[in-house]
Order: structure tokens, then C-alpha cells, then sequence
């Protein structure tokens, strides 16, 4: 296994007014590794992949993607990153494969 980080975060938070949505959430992923992001409904797993992915700004905190940071960089986030987020974005009609070539054209 590579010690090469590729995913940063440093007590990244979200927050909606006096709710907090993701609480200072900590880790690290590594080249290589493969990292499960598990939690109940509501625990902040949408909320924290959407700042990861470039989709929303942190309200505090830090993230690095792919050597990214998440509130400078989150376009070029999303141009270096693939995110599928649930089995029913999936097509059933069309292939994996046809799947994500789809995805990639339409996302392009």
C-alpha cells in the first residue's frame, strides 16, 4: 500500500443555519485503499461526499481531493473524479459499462 493521501479531511463540517449536518469528520484515504463510508440515515454521509465532491462548501474544516483543496478547487474536483451515489442511478436497461459511458458523455 502507497502512503500517498488522496482524500484529506480535517474536521470537516456542514452546517444549515443552527443544524449541523456533518461534524468535524476526520480521515484519510490512501492510493490503493478501499474505504467504505457508512452511517444511519442522517448522519451526514450525503451531505459530506457532496463536499467532497465539489458539490457544496464546507462550512468549516478542511478536505483535499486528489491534492484539490475543496473550497479553491472544486471544479477541478470534479473534472478528475468519477461519484456514483446509489444503485438506483444505475440504468437496469444498459450494461455497467454502458452505465458509466453514459455517464461520463452526460457529465462531460
Amino acid at each position: 500500500m502507497t502512503t500517498e493521501i488522496v482524500i484529506k479531511t480535517d474536521k470537516l463540517t456542514k452546517r444549515f443555519g443552527d443544524f449541523i449536518a456533518t461534524n468535524e469528520i476526520t480521515f484519510n484515504v490512501y492510493a490503493g485503499e478501499i474505504f467504505g463510508f457508512l452511517g444511519a440515515n442522517g448522519a451526514g454521509k450525503t451531505t459530506a461526499m457532496k463536499m467532497l465532491c465539489g458539490l457544496s462548501t464546507p462550512s468549516s474544516g478542511a478536505a483535499t481531493i486528489a491534492g484539490f483543496d475543496v473550497y479553491k478547487q472544486s471544479e477541478s474536483i470534479k473534472k478528475n473524479i468519477g461519484y456514483m451515489s446509489q444503485k438506483f442511478s444505475l440504468y437496469e436497461d444498459l450494461t455497467i459499462i454502458e452505465n458509466i459511458q453514459f455517464f461520463a458523455v452526460f457529465m462531460a
